[in-house]
């Protein structure tokens, strides 16, 4: 029986250190991406700034979330290190994400604006692309991990039931 609840906790520990695994992961991916929020009106508006290095990454994301979105009401800007517009769009959707060439080294923008004067809450993040291998290698790593402690922990229950039965 001193057996059984040892390996109980060896699993427990697999699952409780794929979780651990799943923190970092989101970490790695999070990774020199600039994130702010707060909110914008036609007197405010919400900017993003983050350094690139074009010889670490050539390509760059962000990404736009509006709480109370309203449609034909507000747009964003990507700006280079020399302030010239990359992207410029109206925002269609309370969610966006999207993806620009980084062309040269320096100081990156993302300009959030409203054409309301109600201030709505607005949240944006700017930065590198996440490297897809790291987050990949890792994703595997804590999903075997908590696979491992999940699986071992059913059939401990299986093994745990027949046991039962045969004793009575």
């Amino acid at each position: 029986m001193q057996k059984l609840g040892l390996v109980i906790v060896v699993l427990g520990l697999f699952i409780v250190s794929g979780l651990i695994v799943s923190i970092f992961e989101n970490q790695i991916t999070l990774e020199g991406i600039k994130q702010e929020n707060g909110r914008v009106s036609t007197t405010e508006k919400l900017i993003i700034s983050t350094d690139f290095d074009i010889e670490k990454t050539p390509i760059g994301i962000f990404a736009i979330q509006i709480m109370d979105f309203k449609k034909n009401t507000f747009s964003f800007k990507v700006l280079d290190p020399s302030d010239i517009e990359i992207i410029s769009q109206q925002i269609d959707s309370d969610t966006i994400e999207e993806e620009f060439d980084i062309r040269d080294t320096g100081v990156y923008k993302l300009l959030i604006e409203s054409s309301s004067d109600d201030g709505i809450y607005v949240a944006g993040a700017i930065g590198p692309l996440p490297d897809p291998y790291k987050k990949y290698i890792m994703s595997i790593i804590s999903t075997s991990l908590i696979m491992i402690g999940m699986i071992g922990l059913v059939v401990i229950g299986i093994y745990g039931i027949k046991n039962r039965k045969k004793s009575v």
